[in-house]
């Protein structure tokens, strides 16, 4: 069979595009060697549809095997009583506990999606939007920190039969026993999405709300470090979506519901690769050196937090307590939008995405502020002494983001130093 060079050009390409460069963006990270492994694995070749012990299809018995580690080990790590890894995606993921505990033209409380909520969280060209009534609670505008009191006021009027908690671009740990507080008050299921804070929270360094959440949804390929996917995490009690609820440790029900909610009811069959993969990565955070990696994560996090404000910029909601922050670029540049700025950076080499800040005046496509995150550069062994550095770099370019004199000297510079920091093993 002839080689599709085409294709294996354009893989090449982007190798080195993530070898050379300064990856900034919050959600994105490296994954391991065998993770890479497995996700590469003769398992993309077996269909197994249902689940394991379950299928619609024969020959499922070894794939069984690795998709019950997989679910054992992610209930280890976050002290869970049950598990699915077959979403394919977070948003995926989000939309089976919809699917599983409301009906259409239901009431859900999310966070705003222009101060840092999430498009499955109520955005109006979203599935979440476009099936359910949303409604938003918002930061409080004098410290860009969540408006519990809002929350609480919303929540008590508008009686949503679901509440979310959870960001993509919210830099502060949450007040879930607050939250669950409310929606216990109201009737409400309690809904935590922790794509981002995720290997943060698994290594201990910020509060689990599989304690405190009825059901927690995550991605696995953020601060957890594996491959693209999403998975569904219920604690130790569950108040079904039929008013009724189930003593303490007997979720099998609403087990079966969410199981169902995923297979048949928004995809098809898993991607037992992925899922190896996922089992993999699950256990490379289950080792010890996996909290030093996440501790570096966040101290790199609050040391750059603190080199964009010794420059003038200002963070939303003065800092950090987990692995992103968010700029505004208006009290330094105010004519500099989001989207001139993550282009200039990204010609220098330093990958970031621009993004609204709370009460932005720009579009969400212009934008008034970046969003950074520390998970990549920290796998690439980059620790607290670059960070200013960074920063250095990356005010050079926004400095004189048209000059391509500028952009090119720093991206010299970038290329220089993350040559000295290999990616691959192959």
């Amino acid at each position: 069979m002839q080689r599709d060079n085409l294709i294996f050009d354009i893989i090449r390409r982007e190798r080195e595009r993530q070898t050379k460069g300064i990856e900034l963006i919050a959600s994105e990270n490296f994954v391991s060697d065998q993770v890479l492994e497995a996700m590469g694995s003769v398992l993309t070749n077996k269909y197994a549809e249902g689940y394991p012990g379950k299928r619609y299809y024969g020959g499922c018995e070894v794939v069984d095997e690795s998709e019950t580690i997989a679910r054992d080990r992610l209930k280890q790590l976050f002290d869970a009583e049950y598990a699915n890894v077959q979403p394919h995606s977070g948003a995926q993921a989000n939309m089976a506990v919809f699917m599983a505990c409301l009906q259409a033209g239901d009431t859900f409380m999310g966070l705003n999606l222009s101060h840092g909520g999430h498009l499955s969280h109520g955005s109006s060209v979203n599935f979440s939007g476009l099936m359910f009534h949303a409604i938003d609670y918002s930061l409080n505008e004098a410290t860009s920190r969540v408006d519990y009191d809002e929350l609480e006021r919303k929540a008590r009027a508008e009686h949503p039969k679901l509440i979310i908690a959870g960001a993509s671009a919210y830099s502060r740990e949450w007040d879930y026993a607050r939250i669950r507080k409310v929606a216990d008050e109201i009737g409400a299921i309690f809904m935590v999405d922790m794509a981002h804070p995720a290997g943060l929270i698994a290594a201990g360094l910020l509060d689990n709300p599989v304690k405190y959440a009825h059901i927690v949804t995550s991605t696995t390929h953020k601060t957890l470090r594996g491959p693209r996917g999403g998975v569904i995490l219920m604690g130790k009690d569950f108040p079904n979506p039929w008013g009724k609820t189930t003593p303490k440790g007997e979720i099998k029900m609403m087990s079966a519901i969410l199981d169902s909610a995923v297979f048949p009811g928004t995809q098809g069959g898993p991607l037992e690769h992925v899922i190896a993969a996922k089992a993999v990565s699950f256990g490379e955070a289950l080792q010890p050196d996996f909290k030093t990696y996440q501790q570096q994560v966040k101290h790199n996090a609050a040391v750059m937090a603190d080199a964009f404000m010794a420059k003038g910029y200002k963070i939303i909601s003065g800092g950090t307590d987990n692995h992103s922050m968010l700029v505004d670029l208006r009290t330094k540049y105010p004519d500099l939008t989001g989207k001139v700025a993550e282009k200039a950076l990204v010609a220098a080499d330093i990958t970031t995405n621009k993004n609204m800040v709370p009460f932005d005046t720009r579009s969400a496509f212009q934008t008034s502020g970046l969003r950074f995150g520390t998970p990549a550069i920290t796998t690439r062994g980059l620790k607290e002494d670059k960070m200013p550095w960074i920063v250095d770099l990356i005010d050079t370019v926004l400095q004189a983001p048209e000059s391509e004199a500028n952009i090119q000297k720093v991206r010299e510079e970038v290329n220089r130093e993350m040559n000295r920091h290999p990616l691959f093993a192959w």
